[in-house]
């Protein structure tokens, strides 16, 4: 395995650090952005753990090619904002369209270098998706019609049995978000691509536990590991 330091947008006041985890064997590329948003902390410390274990050799990649962003706003997250524009509606929407953010753009170019069969964009939301279904809190949500739904589901039972606490359960979401990170790599790429939300009122620790777990599934699910 060998894992990786590069930097995305380099030359631009957008740069940001991004890792490559290659395996020793060929197999799926799986590509994780997290930071999109830049006040979701909790994914992103999920995002840099994951990238700082495979540094460490405390995991390891058989198959295939993970590559990890873990803080792709970076001027969002210096200032623990949202970022404006929503940095999550500018990704292309159409084949012939073009990102509507450098920033957008420079991850879209880095994808479609390596052309990932997984993408899975980690998020943070208010509320919880057991208590109301108009929140996103503990949810993964995918694009309608997506080959991703069987294996949503099965890692929603195994993080859900492993939860004692009801509400805090994980729910299944589909839904196309156009400009979204997910749907443009969905439509534009055909790649299963997923969108990881958990829930602010849960304590930090827990949220990068069950982000961090949550990718150590589908990895799992795709060979990977």
């Amino acid at each position: 395995m060998l894992v990786s330091r590069h930097v995305l947008a380099a030359s631009s006041v957008y740069a940001a650090p991004y890792y490559i985890v290659r395996g020793m064997n060929p197999g799926p590329v799986m590509m994780i952005t997290s930071g999109v948003h830049g006040n979701e902390t909790a994914s992103m410390a999920a995002a840099q753990k994951l990238a700082d274990d495979y540094i460490a050799g405390r995991y390891v990649i058989h198959r295939g090619t993970l590559i990890i962003v873990p803080r792709v706003n970076q001027q969002a997250y210096a200032k623990k904002i949202r970022g404006k524009p929503d940095l999550n509606r500018t990704f292309p929407r159409h084949k012939s369209g073009k990102a509507k953010h450098p920033l957008a753009a420079a991850v879209f170019q880095l994808a479609r270098a390596h052309q990932p069969d997984w993408w899975l964009d980690l998020h943070e939301a208010n509320g919880l998706s057991q208590l109301s279904p108009r929140v996103l809190g503990q949810t993964l949500i995918t694009n309608p019609g997506s080959s991703s739904v069987a294996i949503c589901r099965k890692i929603i039972e195994r993080m859900n049995r492993s939860i004692p606490v009801h509400k805090y359960h994980f729910n299944l979401k589909r839904h196309e978000l156009p400009g979204s990170a997910r749907t443009a790599a969905s439509r534009l790429m055909k790649a299963k691509s997923v969108t990881v939300e958990t829930c602010w009122s849960l304590k930090r620790a827990v949220r990068i536990k069950y982000q961090t777990q949550i990718v150590h599934h589908f990895l799992r699910e795709a060979g990977m590991s």
